[in-house]
Order: C-alpha cells, then sequence, then structure tokens
C-alpha cells in the first residue's frame, strides 16, 4: 500500500465548544495520510491516475474555512470523508490540532484511521 499524504495544512476555521472559539476563526492544524496503489500511476505518469494532494488541499482548505463544528473528532471525520470518496483512497488517517489553545501545550487533537 502506498501513501499520498499532506503535512501541517494551515486553515483558519471555527471549532470549538466555548463562546470565546466560535465568536473568530483560528489556526487548525491538518495532517492527512491517502493509502493507495500508485503503481499505475507511476507506470503511466498520468496525473488521472494519482490521488490529486492539490485538489486535496483545496477541498480540505474549503471545509474548514466554511464549516463551525464544535469538536475536532466532527471535523477530522468530514475530511476522512472527504479522502475516502476518492477514487482509489482505501484508507486515510487524518490528525486535526488546535495548535497554542493551552499555554503549556503546543497543540491538542484527535487522530482517526477509517
Amino acid at each position: 500500500m502506498d501513501e499520498i499524504f499532506i503535512k501541517d495544512l494551515s486553515v483558519n476555521g471555527i471549532i470549538g465548544v466555548y463562546e470565546k472559539e466560535r465568536e473568530h476563526p483560528q489556526r487548525i492544524l491538518v495532517n492527512v495520510r491517502m493509502l493507495t496503489d500508485t503503481h499505475k500511476a507511476a507506470l503511466t505518469d498520468d496525473i488521472l491516475e494519482c490521488v490529486d494532494y492539490g485538489k486535496m488541499i483545496q477541498i480540505i482548505q474549503t471545509l474548514i474555512e466554511n464549516s463551525s463544528r464544535f469538536t475536532v473528532e466532527a471535523l477530522a471525520e468530514d475530511i476522512a470523508n472527504l479522502c475516502l470518496n476518492q477514487t482509489n483512497v482505501q484508507k486515510v488517517i487524518v490528525r486535526v490540532e488546535k495548535p497554542e489553545v493551552f499555554a503549556n501545550a503546543s497543540s491538542v487533537g484527535v487522530q482517526i484511521e477509517r
């Protein structure tokens, strides 16, 4: 199994359960690992046989900017579903972090595997 990844995608969005968190977008970090078979894409050198990570970045960014989730778990599930809807993506690992929320932790978040 091969892996397409997006590392440390930074997007501003509304996420959180506290009123203060819902007033203004905050920075959200996303890491995605999409497991697929890249053999055909490698043999043909054809973008149509690839998981287009540029397209995935745009889709994920749009989702985050336009959603208003209370939990990182729900946002991670939304992102996982988007990835699994792409042709040839068989498995996905999504990590969603809220950096700089707590003074004594660099980030908090969740990682899911679907």
